[in-house]
């Protein structure tokens, strides 16, 4: 889906959905995840807003092994911006042109203070998507909605087409969000804001387990305000 918020998944936004065998292209090869052990891997900074993500290991799901990697641009951003320059990737995330379009959106982010995260997702051993978490609490989207202290955000987008639209966005759905509950233990729910038009995505947020909470006027976008909540994290 190309994001769980601007995602596209051909079945949850053409930037959040599925993973078949795909093939690497060259520059995503050097790509190595890192082994943190379970449970994480040393003490988080006081000052890290989202409690270490790098460190948050790997979940287990019925697609395989997942891991977030935070992003690192020198490495990475061949990759991400050949996905944002996905027509359907780009109808909802706006990224598409040169690198240097990705690079700022990335460099915005990882220059900022911590309050949102770029990761690529690799399942098993392939870079098939990319994410964003973000504290929703120290965002502009707070003042659209009644945000709580510690609300996580969810941004995805699903890179290849051929992992699109096999029920696999709202399985990596659901594990992000296990972690997010898991790893934050501060973090009480957690939120995503896709556009409305994105009915693939706001499925695959359904099937992982998210609430429809209310329609959110945005600005550029009217968005469906999607909740998974830490209380009934077992019941759906």
């Amino acid at each position: 889906m190309p994001t769980a918020d601007s995602s596209s998944d051909s079945s949850t936004d053409s930037s959040s959905e599925d993973t078949l065998d795909l093939e690497l292209p060259p520059e995503a090869l050097p790509l190595v995840v890192d082994e943190p052990a379970a449970g994480g891997s040393g003490p988080v900074p006081l000052d890290d807003l989202l409690d270490g993500i790098a460190g948050w290991g790997r979940a287990a799901t019925p697609a395989g092994v997942f891991t977030l990697v935070p992003v690192r641009i020198e490495r990475d951003l061949p990759l991400i911006a050949r996905w944002m320059n996905d027509p359907a990737v780009a109808e909802f995330w706006d990224l598409a042109g040169a690198p240097s379009v990705t690079e700022a959106h990335l460099r915005e982010q990882l220059d900022g203070d911590g309050r949102s995260v770029p990761c690529l997702g690799v399942l098993g051993s392939v870079p098939m998507s990319y994410w964003e978490i973000y504290r929703a609490d120290l965002d502009p989207v707070a003042r659209y909605y009644p945000a709580r202290p510690h609300d996580t955000g969810l941004h995805l987008l699903i890179g290849g087409v051929a992992d699109r639209a096999r029920g696999l966005g709202g399985i990596l759905l659901r594990a992000v969000a296990g972690q997010v509950l898991s790893q934050r233990p501060a973090c009480g729910r957690v939120i995503a804001e896709p556009d409305l038009r994105n009915t693939p995505s706001i499925a695959a947020f359904l099937a992982g387990g998210y609430r429809f909470a209310a329609e959110v006027e945005l600005p550029g976008k009217r968005a469906a305000l999607m909740i998974r909540d830490r209380a009934l994290r077992h019941l759906l």
